[in-house]
């Protein structure tokens, strides 16, 4: 039995205050340093998935108040009444879209699931707080930075400063009022809740 409750945080947990942060910017490779960790007020680190991973498990360990750990990948997912994918409203910008369910919304999803199995297992010592960062909406041809997507993260989450990003409730994710929307993870026996999604408008370098 586990120590503490693994959970989707809330939106009155968003503050700085509210417990230790980590911003983790999620990407799945052989060797390459793919993945972004910023924690609290920390300079920000490109490191391997291995590493992130034993990073958090460590955290999730010590003996300490909560962990609020935002993931940038899907960490809720959207059935329409038929059956099949659809979108979130997070994910649709005019013409554009970054659906969960194809292209590298997949991969990180399967990376996410990877890393929350193993804190999910964990005996942890403190309470986990989730939360999703979507900063997938950039412009054609910028270069795509692990460092600056988690400052950007951090950014809105804590000030949500305007112009640079917003936060959506858990309730505003439908795109369709006959939409389901619920953990990205249930399939895999871990149902976390749907948590809020910190949002980064366009180029934040």
């Amino acid at each position: 039995m586990h120590a503490s409750e693994l959970r989707a945080g809330t939106m009155h947990e968003m503050g700085e205050s509210s417990g230790e942060w980590f911003f983790v910017d999620v990407g799945f490779s052989r060797e390459k340093p793919t993945c972004g960790l910023l924690v609290g007020n920390g300079d920000p680190q490109e490191m391997t998935f291995a590493e992130v991973r034993a990073r958090i498990a460590k955290a999730c360990c010590a003996t300490a108040g909560p962990l609020n750990l935002l993931l940038e990948a899907p960490l809720s997912i959207a059935f329409g009444p038929n059956g099949n994918p659809v979108g979130r409203r997070c994910e649709r910008r005019g013409r554009d879209t970054r659906y969960w369910y194809f292209g590298l919304g997949c991969g990180v999803l399967i990376a996410a699931t990877y890393l929350l199995r193993e804190v999910h297992d964990l005996s942890r010592k403190r309470e986990v707080r989730l939360f999703e960062g979507f900063a997938s909406f950039k412009p054609t041809g910028s270069r795509s930075s692990h460092k600056d997507d988690v400052l950007a993260l951090r950014e809105v989450a804590w000030s949500r400063a305007a112009g640079r990003g917003y936060i959506v409730d858990p309730s505003d994710l439908k795109l369709n009022e006959e939409d389901e929307v619920f953990s990205a993870f249930r399939v895999a026996g871990m149902d976390f809740g749907v948590p809020p999604v910190v949002v980064v408008n366009g180029n934040h370098s």
